[in-house]
């Protein structure tokens, strides 16, 4: 920096920082915020339209390197013999909008550590969230879910590949799955492609400053995906959208989200965001649902 910029590294560094708490305190709540009902109400169309009626995004964590993790804690932060990382834990539409970030769990943990200590699922618990109604294969449901990797727990907030897919049904389902839950994955390799400094291990001892520079760089590639939607997308998402059929969704205007909050209702919210029956049935009925749309002699 001396002899590109004629800037000493002290200046850089608080360069950096002022920068990146200028952006989170300024653009937080815009570029960082959970999906409103006009958010859900844009993104249950395209899931529709991909085969996953109520999906409102794919989930997964990605790993940056920490090359300056203070020597007490590699143990912590390294997992077997690799070098130590910080996770980041998101949820991405097909767009590429980052809708959740939770950063700064330790390397060796793995996604369902990492699901263990995330925020990701706080809205609902609270009654925050707008509630969907939506429509799979005769069925009605009311939550909406994340395509998941297969490590994740069978939730009802989860939808998973199946691994040896037996029959054509499956087998197709599988293939679709797989291939929108790509989304999150690209979003992660676009995300580092745009900003070198989460692409190249981070150089920092304080992992606080790390968080916020993730955070920053989140924050400014929401505003490149805004700023590239709002020119691409020029047509009315609805003339694409197949009329009333065995995959509807819409919002549930008429649930509050300003229900009060206590132990009752927490632990309710709990036990429907963890049912295993309603993840096996909604899993049976996208399946069907795929084959009636994509399957053979469709």
């Amino acid at each position: 920096m001396d002899e590109y910029l004629r800037m000493g590294g002290t200046t850089v560094s608080q360069a950096l920082e002022n920068f990146v708490d200028g952006i989170i305190n300024l653009f937080q709540d815009e570029y960082l915020r959970r999906p409103t009902r006009e958010d859900l109400e844009r993104l249950l169309p395209s899931g529709k339209e991909r085969g996953f009626p109520g999906m409102v995004g794919s989930i997964d964590c990605m790993h940056w390197e920490w090359k300056n993790c203070p020597t007490a804690w590699k143990g912590q932060y390294s997992r077997g013999h690799g070098k130590p990382t910080i996770v980041l834990e998101a949820v991405a539409s097909q767009d590429l909008w980052i809708w959740h970030a939770f950063f700064g769990a330790p390397g060796t943990c793995n996604d369902i550590n990492v699901l263990d200590r995330s925020p990701v699922f706080d809205d609902i618990l609270e009654s925050r969230a707008p509630r969907l109604r939506y429509e799979v294969n005769g069925h009605q449901y009311n939550m909406g879910y994340y395509l998941t990797d297969g490590i994740y727990p069978k939730w009802a907030t989860f939808i998973q590949s199946i691994t040896r897919p037996q029959g054509q049904k499956a087998s197709l389902f599988a293939s679709c799955q797989e291939a929108v839950r790509k989304d999150v994955e690209r979003a992660f390799e676009v995300l580092q492609a745009r900003f070198a400094i989460i692409r190249n291990p981070g150089l920092f001892w304080d992992k606080e400053r790390m968080g916020k520079i993730m955070r920053a760089c989140i924050i400014l590639h929401n505003m490149i995906v805004e700023d590239e939607r709002d020119e691409d997308t020029q047509f009315d998402l609805s003339d694409f959208v197949e009329g009333e059929g065995s995959g509807t969704s819409q919002v549930d205007n008429s649930f509050s989200t300003e229900t009060a909050t206590n132990v009752n209702n927490l632990m309710v919210n709990r036990a429907q965001i963890r049912h295993e029956q309603t993840h096996r049935q909604l899993k049976e009925d996208l399946i069907e649902h795929i084959w009636q749309k994509w399957g053979e002699g469709n």
